[in-house]
């Protein structure tokens, strides 16, 4: 016997409940399983006001899971590709401002742990932090192996 078919707002929850969504995301995976009728939008907006969407919450998820390994940069876009604009991203890139250096600090530490001595090693270790989204002035700090120092 064949699994019912779920309803449009039985999929909306379901994907709710396994992890935060951004109303750019929900709305694309729920598209491919609207039929003919189905106002996906008018779903999208009953979630947000019974606040179970919520882009606030999707944004400090996201946050929360990539900080220990990206940069400002990436996250920003990653953010940006969601939908998150305007007000909301500039203050959480204000956010993410205080907090970098000592993220790059920790990814480098974590990937490297000693300074690089010969100029092909400092060279890898900063295309693989700039890769990660890291400003140069994060990456500089880094890369002196010493995370108290923030002269540069």
């Amino acid at each position: 016997m064949p699994a019912p078919r779920l309803s449009l707002k039985a999929r909306a929850l379901r994907f709710l409940s396994m992890r935060e969504h951004s109303r750019l995301e929900l709305g694309r995976k729920l598209a491919r399983h609207a039929e003919e009728g189905d106002d996906v939008d008018a779903l999208l907006d009953f979630l947000e006001k019974n606040n179970w969407l919520s882009q606030e919450r999707f944004s400090e998820s996201l946050i929360h899971r990539r900080a220990a390994r990206f940069g400002n940069s990436r996250i920003v876009a990653e953010l940006q590709s969601h939908g998150v604009a305007g007000e909301a991203l500039q203050e959480l890139k204000q956010g993410l401002n205080e907090s970098e250096t000592a993220r790059a600090c920790e990814v480098w530490q974590r990937k490297f742990g000693t300074v690089a001595t010969d100029p092909a090693e400092r060279n890898k270790q900063m295309r693989f932090l700039m890769q990660r989204g890291f400003s140069q002035k994060a990456v500089r700090t880094a890369m002196k192996g010493d995370p108290g120092e923030d002269d540069w």
